[in-house]
């Protein structure tokens, strides 16, 4: 048969002529400074990649299922479980609500052991869930030990084969120590327990996996995709180095390991994040010289993030929610958690629970992602993120290894010092809107209420600790908090600042200044007054004090700020709280500023900070 390629009759374009063109069209712009997006996480991203980028990677030449397992560790589907993790603080609505999702789709659970003190307690929590038909994830619990060996107990009471039950239990040592501030009995304690639970667990329950490393602890605390990568990988060689120490086979610590990612917001980066995982993890237990190389493959389990979850226009999240599930499920992770989208708020009911597990679903059953091994596999752009991600949390994992592992890396402040640097460049971004979260500090709904609505009081993440701390905690927060403080300490003052909107001039501009500042404040949960324009200065005024203004933001062009300024300065200085210009006309702010202008806000404001200013100066708390 004739091999008949397509477009055959179009002749090849080099890298030189579409930069010839590229360069043509940027008429003397800065290539890098248009084109080139570099990342948080420190390195470049080109705005187009072609065959030869994929070159150097050495990975390209092997098969789904094959070392290094970038490409996953299946040969024939892309079969993930589906997760949902509940805790309510109550054993029978965990139950009720653990039930009720295998009858709708799931088959895997996350269950909370906090309160589970007893075998008549496992009984309940457990009550007509059959163990061989799904997975048993135990989330969090005091004594991981004796929670396996009730659950064990009542597995056998049930007539189950405790060898056809998987799952696996929560034991993380060193993200406890980052949440909490401490190890539970001291880290050699915790070690030497960790030690127990493998050999329990390999009499009792081959197929549970006992030892967890969490990323999302880190994600959640800020940092960047190369620090979660690079700094939960080092956690889990610290436990492969200082377990296998004890005497535990490199086979039995690898397969007990699971590691726990969150899932962000950036699409193509989470999905290189979770191959760039397999590939290092992969290149780690090698040096350990693993006896097959099924010690070689790692289990991973995404959680939708928190952090970059909001109160405000909550329905948002659901989009957030359905990328980054997306993105875990094309990358080839084993276990998805997404959590629902009201999770910064609430308890969620069962609305929210079947919006997060048929977001899976609809992913399995009609894109069919299940289906499909590696999607991602040969795209260049991804394929080159994944290389990068790879070798910047590589550089991470070093820099851990050379303070003499993770343990004595997060005792010396180490990581936490790295992630709160990428976190306060984070919030500075969010301050400044240069990162948008939508709903919250850009593109409010100015006429939504959410103080009445928000019934959970402490952090959707774990974030308490111990008084005595051996550690510095990583703080667990969400990035649109402080934002959200400034908003409901607005709708909680009772108080509601009129912002008028004196708009003058040339429509364009009026029309984009006056859009801007709505944003602007409306974050803050004040009342926008807009206006389709006036004549003058006079005009602009008379309204506003008519209007009860306590903000007045004159909206124009920077030539016909000159027409309009002084006049109004001159009718509303000392009647109103505060005069506004939106916009910066560099040359003339000393002059606007004499005349009465008291902030400009434009695009390079940092809005957190302003707007603070401005909830002191209505007295709201």
């Amino acid at each position: 048969m004739e091999d008949n390629k397509l477009f055959t009759e179009f002749p090849p374009v080099s890298t030189e002529k579409w930069e010839e063109v590229i360069n043509k069209d940027l008429k003397g712009a800065d290539y890098e400074k248009k084109l080139v997006w570099r990342t948080i996480e420190g390195f470049k991203v080109k705005p187009y990649y072609r065959a030869e980028d994929l070159e150097k990677l050495e990975y390209l030449n092997t098969n789904p299922a094959e070392e290094p397992f970038v490409r996953g560790k299946q040969a024939d589907g892309n079969v993930w479980d589906i997760r949902e993790d509940v805790k309510t603080g109550s054993i029978e609505k965990d139950n009720a609500l653990a039930l009720d999702a295998l009858n709708r789709g799931a088959n895997s659970l996350g269950l909370c052991t906090c309160k589970v003190d007893s075998i008549e307690k496992m009984r309940a929590l457990l009550k007509d869930i059959h163990p061989e038909a799904c997975k048993i994830n135990f989330t969090c619990g005091k004594d991981m030990l004796n929670v396996l060996k009730m659950f064990v107990e009542v597995v056998k009471e049930g007539g189950y084969d405790p060898a056809k039950v998987e799952g696996s239990c929560n034991y993380d040592i060193y993200g406890h120590a980052l949440r909490k501030g401490n190890y539970r009995k001291g880290e050699e304690g915790d070690l030497d327990e960790a030690v127990e639970l493998i050999r329990y667990a390999k009499e009792n329950l081959p197929g549970f996996r006992v030892l967890a490393v969490g990323g999302s602890v880190i994600h959640n605390a800020g940092s960047n995709i190369v620090q979660e990568l690079g700094f939960t990988l080092a956690a889990a060689n610290e436990l492969m180095a200082r377990l296998t120490e004890r005497g535990v086979a490199v086979e039995d610590v690898a397969k007990n390991m699971v590691l726990n990612f969150a899932i962000g917001s950036t699409y193509f980066m989470e999905i290189a994040k979770f191959r760039a995982a397999r590939l290092l993890w992969s290149k780690i237990v090698e040096q350990y010289g693993p006896k097959c190389d099924c010690a070689k493959k790692v289990f991973i389990n995404a959680t939708s993030s928190v952090w970059n979850k909001s109160v405000y226009d909550p329905y948002v999240n659901m989009l957030r929610t359905t990328t980054e599930t997306m993105s875990a499920a094309i990358a080839g992770v084993d276990s998805i958690a997404t959590n629902p989208f009201d999770i910064a708020y609430k308890d969620s009911d069962d609305f929210g629970y079947r919006i997060a597990r048929n977001q899976q679903l609809l992913l399995k059953e009609e894109s069919y992602m299940d289906k499909i091994v590696d999607p991602a596999a040969g795209s260049y752009y991804i394929e080159n993120l994944t290389d990068s991600i790879a070798q910047y949390a590589w550089q991470n994992f070093l820099a851990v290894e050379e303070k003499g592992g993770f343990g004595k890396a997060i005792r010396e402040g180490f990581v936490q010092e790295e992630v709160e640097k990428t976190a306060a460049q984070r919030d500075m971004d969010i301050a400044t809107r240069k990162t948008t979260i939508l709903g919250t500090n850009q593109y409010p709904n100015l006429l939504e209420k959410m103080a009445d609505k928000i019934t959970k009081t402490e952090c959707p993440v774990c974030c308490c600790h111990e008084e005595k701390q051996e550690i510095k905690p990583l703080r667990q927060y969400r990035g649109a908090e402080a934002f959200e403080h400034l908003r409901l300490a607005t709708e909680r003052s009772g108080k509601r600042p009129k912002v008028f909107l004196l708009t003058y001039g040339n429509l364009t501009m009026r029309k984009a200044r006056s859009g801007f500042a709505t944003n602007f404040f409306g974050v803050a949960g004040y009342e926008i007054i807009d206006n389709p324009g006036f004549k003058s200065a006079d005009e602009g005024a008379e309204a506003a004090l008519k209007a009860g203004a306590d903000v007045v933001v004159l909206c124009s062009s920077d030539d016909e700020y000159a027409e309009i300024t002084e006049r109004a300065c001159q009718l509303l200085k000392g009647k109103v709280k505060s005069l506004v210009l939106a916009g910066f006309p560099k040359e003339m702010v000393d002059t606007y500023k004499g005349y009465g202008i008291d902030e400009f806000i434009h695009v390079k404001t940092n809005v957190l900070e302003c707007l603070t200013k401005f909830q002191k100066l209505f007295g709201i708390e």
